[in-house]
C-alpha cells in the first residue's frame, strides 16, 4: 500500500520531468528530490523499480543519487494520466487523507 498517494504522484512527475533523488547516507531516512523532501515514497519507489541508483561523481560525499529507470517512465505516464483523469475534488481528497 502507498503511504501518501498524492506524494507519490507528486514524485512520479518530479521524476518524470528529470528530477534527481538524493538520498543523505548518514543513516537517517531523508530524502529529497528537487529540494523537496520526501516523506513516505522512496520505499515504494525503489520496491517496485521506478527508480535506481546511479553514480554522481560531481555530487556530495555521503550522498546516494537516484533517477527513474524505464519502467518507472512508462508507470508515471500511466499513472499522472490516471490521476488527472479523476475529478479535482476527488484528488483535493486524496491529498487531504492519503
Amino acid at each position: 500500500m502507498i503511504t501518501s498517494r498524492g506524494e507519490f504522484i507528486d514524485a512520479l512527475a518530479a521524476l518524470r520531468r528529470g528530477g534527481v533523488l538524493v538520498r543523505l547516507d548518514d543513516g537517517s531516512d531523508e530524502s529529497l528530490l528537487d529540494g523537496v523532501r520526501l516523506m513516505w515514497s522512496f520505499p515504494d519507489l525503489m520496491r517496485h523499480g521506478l527508480i535506481a541508483e546511479f553514480d554522481n561523481p560531481h555530487g556530495f560525499a555521503g550522498a546516494r543519487y537516484y533517477r527513474m529507470t524505464p519502467v518507472g517512465r512508462d508507470f508515471a505516464d500511466e499513472a499522472i494520466a490516471a490521476w488527472r483523469a479523476r475529478p479535482l475534488l476527488e484528488r483535493l481528497a486524496i491529498r487531504l487523507f492519503g
